[in-house]
């Protein structure tokens, strides 16, 4: 069964979403058979990292409220972060255009490794402070999920993914995303938002019985009775 989920790698619900998708998953009967890929969208493309600026003032400027407003905000994400397991450190988070962090998750695809580079870049930008507008930062990241660090270098600086993170974005617009994280089944059921893991276990089961070969239906023919036969308990 293949899931594609759009998300962006600095967009909180779509960490939660991520666990609950997970931990939904994990309830459905058949989880091997499920095949996740990830699709790129950045929230703010055109975004210019300010060195010293928070993510309370970067959010506050982004919606146009105050600080105390933007760090409220925040505040209210880490507790819905809590309930997944998740413990977001907003003072140390440092704001980032994700479009190199994007390409990087690209090349873990091509390695086999693009969940794992998605968990890692993560974590690393709500839990541990990492900043992912460093190219040397990725670079670490990345090996720290078993790829090549000069493949990473050398593909970031050659923008080797850039078409494919573009490519990603057009086909979120082409389906009418309008916000992440963006979960797609089968090019057939699409659902919005860090829904609870029991939703996603439905859509998971729907989606498998669907995709069962029917079982014959035998229609019993008109006016007959029930002729003599053997049954379990012995014959009639």
């Amino acid at each position: 069964m293949k899931v594609e989920i759009w998300s962006d790698v600095v967009c909180p619900f779509c960490y939660i979403g991520k666990r609950r998708f997970e931990e939904g998953l994990r309830q459905f009967g058949h989880p091997e058979t499920v095949e996740v890929t990830w699709r790129s969208f950045q929230l703010t493309p055109d975004f210019v990292p300010e060195p010293g600026v928070s993510i309370h003032a970067s959010l506050a400027a982004k919606k146009g409220v105050s600080l105390a407003e933007g760090r409220k905000m925040n505040d209210y994400m880490a507790g819905v972060a809590k309930e997944v397991g998740l413990h977001y450190d907003f003072e140390r988070a440092v704001p980032a255009n994700t479009f190199l962090a994007h390409q990087l998750i690209h090349l873990g695809a091509h390695h086999g490794r693009q969940d794992a580079t998605k968990e890692r870049l993560m974590a690393a930008y709500y839990t541990q402070g990492r900043d992912l507008n460093d190219v040397d930062t990725l670079v670490q990241l990345g090996s720290e999920v078993g790829l090549d660090a000069a493949e990473i270098r050398q593909a970031l600086a050659a923008g080797t993914y850039a078409e494919a993170v573009r490519y990603d974005e057009y086909q979120a617009q082409q389906i009418g995303v309008q916000g992440v994280p963006f979960f797609v089944f089968e090019d057939k059921y699409a659902v919005s938002g860090a829904q609870p893991a029991e939703l996603f276990t439905e859509v998971l089961n729907k989606v498998w019985e669907e995709a069962q070969p029917a079982r014959p239906q035998l229609v019993a023919v008109a006016g007959a009775a029930d002729g003599p036969a053997c049954g379990p308990d012995g014959c009639d």
